[in-house]
């Protein structure tokens, strides 16, 4: 393991706030130890429309983070999202070439490689190949095939895919800062790591991370990711919807979903009214309860339903055994947990940090930035794999992370 300290960071780019986390890692231990923030300019719906408003966020989030830190990031993981990004399955078998029958690396390899080989339309790239488990004469095998005895080999893979230029503005920004991307990595994936442990994911468990400008999604099966995906839709829609329906200012709508949004209708009287601020003051207006709650509990029941028909017969109450876990901002408006195990027929719950993470960065709106501190900490593991078995806060981490 290299002497030197190394300091890993890991940054989100969203619809509402950019956030970069530096942690130290000394080999045997994390500590974040730097955060910076900054309200979001120049992103829609995950995506940069002005690159230089929304670079200039990017890189003040970034400074403070490295203020605070004292110290400069070694690495970069950047979160990715976005309605750019689309995913495919694709899947290979080989014959295990060997007279014994014995696999060995150059069949894994040849198969991977194979799954691995399907051609992307012009102007794609990939992000992730998301490797599900190998099977040997159609028997589910967890880990690695090598040395086990069969005829076929068999291997799949979700690819995730996004515009190149879209991808490229993203890893811009940030070398526009002075510093390299290391890893692009889907939101989804980032975020379920940090909600979800190991059993779960074994059993089936599906993530739902609901942002400000879209809803990222990742189901797992087998202690594998099976399928991820991304809407472009959020909590800002929920905020349009009420400044629409109730002609308000997005400030206004925002600040009354913030306050009286439900993702499920309780309000039974139609005259029944709430304040927008609640101080009494010139302008402070009375608005219909029913109505706020209408308004946000149909959105609520749109997304994850498309969020339903878009894992199609990937998802099933069978296989999601572990029901479904809710994160993001918009995961905090009341009622969404009975909502969403009323469309998917399985129990949902909300998503928490694990225990080692701080009190101020334990909010739902920091879950997927955390989690990028995991691909930071592989990556750092498979670059230096330690001479002996590490104790203490590395092997929680590790074991946290299980099966990945």
């Amino acid at each position: 393991m290299s002497s030197r300290n190394t300091f890993i960071g890991a940054v989100e780019i969203g619809t509402s706030k950019i956030t970069a986390l530096i942690a130290e890692h000394n080999g045997h231990e994390l500590a974040i130890i730097g955060l910076g923030q900054c309200a979001s300019q120049g992103v829609i719906k995950g995506a940069v429309v002005d690159f230089k408003a929304a670079s200039d966020c990017t890189h003040s989030a970034l400074q403070q983070a490295e203020k605070e830190a004292g110290e400069r990031m070694d690495m970069v993981f950047l979160a990715q999202t976005g309605g750019h990004l689309e995913g495919f399955y694709n899947e290979a078998v080989v014959n295990v070439k060997s007279s014994d029958n014995m696999i060995d690396q150059d069949d894994v390899q040849m198969v991977c490689e194979l799954a691995r080989s399907k051609e992307l339309p012009v102007g794609r790239s990939v992000v992730h190949h998301i490797r599900r488990p190998f099977r040997v004469d159609g028997r589910l095998i967890p880990a690695s095939p090598d040395n086990l005895v069969g005829q076929k080999l068999e291997v799949g893979y979700w690819t995730v895919h996004g515009q190149e230029q879209r991808l490229a503005d993203n890893l811009n920004m940030i070398r526009g800062f002075n510093l390299d991307v290391n890893e692009l990595v889907l939101a989804s994936l980032a975020s379920g790591y940090m909600v979800t442990n190991p059993e779960e994911r074994q059993h089936g468990v599906l993530a739902i991370d609901i942002g400000a400008g879209t809803t990222d999604f990742v189901l797992y099966r087998d202690a594998a990711p099976f399928m991820t995906g991304v809407l472009p839709v959020g909590g800002s829609h929920l905020t349009n919807d009420l400044s629409i329906g109730l002609r308000l200012t997005p400030m206004q709508a925002e600040k009354l979903k913030l306050r009286f949004g439900r993702a499920n209708v309780q309000a039974k009287d139609k005259a029944e009214k709430v304040w927008l601020d609640g101080n009494f003051a010139i302008g402070d207006r009375q608005f219909p309860r029913l109505a706020i709650e209408q308004i946000t509990a149909a959105r609520v029941r749109e997304l994850l339903e498309s969020v339903k028909k878009k894992l199609g017969h990937a998802f099933s109450p069978e296989t999601c055994s572990a029901g479904v876990v809710l994160t993001g901002g918009t995961a905090k408006l009341a009622g969404i947990t009975e909502v969403a195990t009323g469309v998917f027929g399985v129990p949902a719950h909300l998503g928490e940090a694990p225990r080692w993470v701080s009190e101020h960065l334990r909010d739902p709106s920091y879950h997927t930035a955390l989690g990028l501190l995991y691909y930071g900490l592989r990556s750092r593991a498979e670059a230096f794999p330690p001479v002996r078995r590490g104790s203490g806060f590395i092997d929680a981490f590790k074991r946290l992370f299980a099966n990945s």
